[in-house]
Order: structure tokens, then C-alpha cells, then sequence
């Protein structure tokens, strides 16, 4: 499902998603409200970019949502006014979710708003991020959960650690050549532009 958000009084506007036409949305799909798709991104079945509560989402170039992801965020207007408590700054814009370029949101994460995930970073497998902000270059091992953290740019987050102060995210460990899983998203990256192609070339035959 492609369609405009509901009008209520934390959203004051009926926006039609923004998708660049080398983006593939599965029917099992939704992605509603004010959503903005870069190119070459992969929506898989049963993910849910829902832009009608906190808003704008930003979803950036060459990036991936695969099945069962979720993105929402908490309110970002209340009566015409703006809540800034939930909204994130990146590049002088302000966003209730920003997903940078060439990133994985691998199955069943969540990424609820306020939150910023920034170019090149993987998020494993029923992972949540909300009220963080996570950098470059970054990996989420699966079922990482992030609290109210920023994470610097190049670390990794150990499979199954809570992260809810920000000593521990200032703690965690650095992305060297010899972490087993430094060039995971490479591949996650490569394998779901093709399938967007792939799946865009297939519906035109």
C-alpha cells in the first residue's frame, strides 16, 4: 500500500509519499504519510514506513528495508505547533526518522523516531533504535536495542546488547579489519539493489 496519511491534530497536512521511481515497494508493502525514498531502494514484504504521526521520514539512496521493519516515529506537530523533543536535526533539516544512504534495516527492525541512522551502517536482525542516533559506518549485531544513545561513527554493537546510557555507547568497541563482520552491508547493499531491478524489470515484462 502507497497512500496519504489522515489528517489529525498532530498532523495538520495529507502528504503522498515521495519515491523515486527506481525504488521497488512490494505489494505486501506500506509506506504512507510523508515518506521520502531516495533511489535504488528495496521494500520488502510486510515492512511498514507509516509517515503519520512523526514526520518527515527520510530514507536515503541505495538503502533497504526488508520484511517486517518497521519505521514510525512519536509525534513532531501538536495543534499547528512543532514538538522539537522529537525531531532530529541532520544537515540543517529537521526529521523524525533519517535513514542515510546504503543502509540495511535488516528483518523485523524497528526504527522508531527520534532517530538518525547515517550512511554505510547495518542494523541487524530485530534490532530497535529510538531516541538515538547512530553514525557511519556503523553495525548493529541482531537484537541490539538502543536507548536514548548517540553512537560514534565506525563501532559495533555485540548481538543482543541494551544500550541506554551513553558510557556505554562511548564504550563500545571500534570497527577494525579484523571484525568478522566490517563488510556485511557491502553485501546486503549489493544483493537488494538488484532485487529492486530485478523486481522493478519484472513487473514491466
Amino acid at each position: 500500500m502507497i497512500g496519504k496519511n489522515v489528517v489529525t491534530d498532530f498532523c495538520a497536512m495529507a502528504s503522498e509519499p515521495v519515491i523515486d521511481p527506481t525504488c521497488y515497494i512490494h505489494p505486501l508493502a506500506a509506506v504512507i504519510g510523508n515518506a521520502i525514498l531516495g533511489k535504488n531502494i528495496m521494500v520488502s514484504p510486510g515492512a511498514s514506513v507509516r509517515g503519520d504521526e512523526g514526520q518527515p521520514l527520510f530514507i536515503g539512496d541505495d538503502s533497504n528495508v526488508q520484511d517486517g521493519v518497521v519505521i514510525h516515529a512519536l509525534e513532531t506537530e501538536m495543534n499547528g505547533n512543532p514538538v522539537e523533543k522529537n525531531m532530529m536535526d541532520v544537515n540543517g533539516k529537521k526529521y523524525a526518522v533519517y535513514v542515510g544512504s546504503r543502509v540495511s534495516l535488516a528483518h523485523q527492525v524497528q526504527i522508531h523516531g527520534p532517530a538518525v541512522v547515517l550512511d554505510n551502517t547495518f542494523v541487524g536482525m530485530k534490532s530497535l533504535v529510538f531516541r538515538s542516533y547512530v553514525g557511519r559506518n556503523c553495525v548493529l549485531e541482531p537484537a541490539v536495542v538502543l536507548m536514548g544513545v548517540k553512537v560514534a561513527d565506525g563501532r559495533y554493537v555485540p548481538a543482543g546488547s541494551v544500550i541506554k546510557t551513553q558510557a556505554d555507547a562511548d564504550s563500545l568497541p571500534v570497527v577494525t579489519e579484523n571484525y568478522p563482520m566490517k563488510d556485511l552491508n557491502k553485501g546486503v547493499v549489493h544483493v537488494n539493489i538488484n532485487l529492486a531491478r530485478g523486481y522493478l524489470a519484472a513487473e514491466k515484462k
